[in-house]
């Protein structure tokens, strides 16, 4: 790989120690998306996300006040609780049903275990607390109990990132998804951060936003971008928009920010989404996609849809047509943007093993891949140094 375009080696891509490096250095050392504030909705709710090497759950006690904690037993590491769910009033682990409470206290053992040897207090047994708050209606968990907080994490980038508010929407549940990509966590992010692919890739299937007048930057390793619509969407917006409006006129153009490390928001004019990334290995990676609309009746949406009907009947087309295509399965004929990144990043993955790789001139569009990549490299020389 030439190193005159990229500031990473061919290893930071496919090799097992790199991706321990990066699980230990940067996914357990920074804040995590876990979900929505709606998740957990009262006292005995709770959710679990895996955070690096840890796996954390976030609960909701009787005093109605979220903690975090690690997700395993105090007495053998068992994991304690499943992905989500609710309990009445305490956590049990199901290997030898010690009792936590709400709170992470350590509140009963099987009764041949209650005499604890060696004067041991079983106050002191309670769960290993982690850390979790709450922004623009997510919620964040961190490994540490006492880490920087997620306003300083996070505040510097905020002001790009759109006048929308979440916690007025409502969550579209039949647009939530989960699927795998076979290439690494970087290529993911790289695709989405670069600005020269949407009008080449996507030509047809994102031509409702202005490509050539993206406005794009950084704060700390936070990637900010923003897009106005292109003049034929943009003639009549009103009628245009498929959905009821989320946000207020003047107001219009795709946020699409990229916040450090896998958080990707994508924010329009109807709509407000998450595309969450989790690296699963080295050449693979999970997104979990989640999306909020207005909060509006079933009239005002069936209405919005018939105004918009003239302008989407029409719209996109897939990138590879005819001959060119190979089959109804391929993605690039499907006239789906996300099937076509797909294609796109396990393509660049695959080519990693090739002794003839190269990596070309970098367009302006494609200079995000290079701060991506600083960052990475930063974040970790600093946890490095803190070890």
């Amino acid at each position: 790989m030439s190193t005159m375009y990229h500031h990473l080696p061919v290893e930071a891509y496919t090799s097992q120690e790199w991706f321990d490096r990066e699980q230990r250095l940067i996914f357990s050392r920074s804040w995590r998306f876990a979900g929505l504030v709606e998740d957990v909705p009262g006292p005995g709710h709770y959710i679990s996300v895996q955070a690096g090497l840890n796996n954390l759950f976030i609960v909701m006690g009787r005093d109605h006040r979220l903690r975090a904690f690690h997700n395993i037993c105090r007495h053998r590491g068992t994991q304690l609780i499943r992905a989500v769910g609710k309990t009445q009033k305490a956590l049990t682990c199901p290997y030898h049903d010690w009792t936590y409470d709400l709170e992470g206290n350590l509140i009963s053992v099987p009764d041949e275990e209650r005499e604890f040897p060696g004067g041991v207090d079983k106050s002191c047994l309670g769960l290993k607390p982690a850390s979790v708050d709450v922004w623009r209606g997510m919620l964040f968990v961190h490994p540490d109990p006492n880490p920087p907080s997620l306003a300083e994490w996070f505040g510097a980038v905020d002001p790009h990132l759109g006048p929308h508010d979440p916690n007025e929407l409502v969550e579209y549940e039949e647009a939530r998804s989960s699927y795998d990509i076979k290439a690494n966590w970087k290529i993911v992010v790289e695709n989405y951060i670069d600005v020269y692919h949407l009008s080449h890739l996507h030509s047809d299937t994102l031509h409702m936003y202005d490509h050539a007048k993206a406005k794009f930057g950084w704060e700390g390793p936070h990637y900010h971008f923003w897009e106005p619509p292109s003049a034929d969407y943009a003639k009549n917006l009103e009628k245009n928009l498929p959905t009821p409006r989320v946000i207020p006129e003047p107001h219009v153009g795709a946020w699409v920010p990229m916040l450090f490390p896998g958080i990707g928001l994508g924010a329009s004019e109807e709509s407000w989404n998450l595309f969450i990334i989790t690296p699963l290995g080295p050449d693979l990676t999970r997104i979990e996609n989640r999306s909020k609309l207005a909060d509006a009746s079933s009239w005002e949406y069936s209405k919005q849809q018939w105004s918009s009907w003239s302008f989407w009947k029409d719209f996109g087309g897939a990138k590879y047509k005819g001959e060119d295509a190979q089959g109804e399965d391929d993605p690039m004929a499907s006239r789906d943007f996300t099937a076509e990144d797909v294609y796109a990043c396990e393509q660049q993955q695959k080519a990693l093993t090739s002794p003839y790789l190269e990596i070309g001139p970098a367009a302006k569009g494609e200079s995000p891949i290079l701060m991506h990549q600083q960052a990475v490299l930063e974040f970790m020389e600093a946890q490095e140094k803190r070890s």
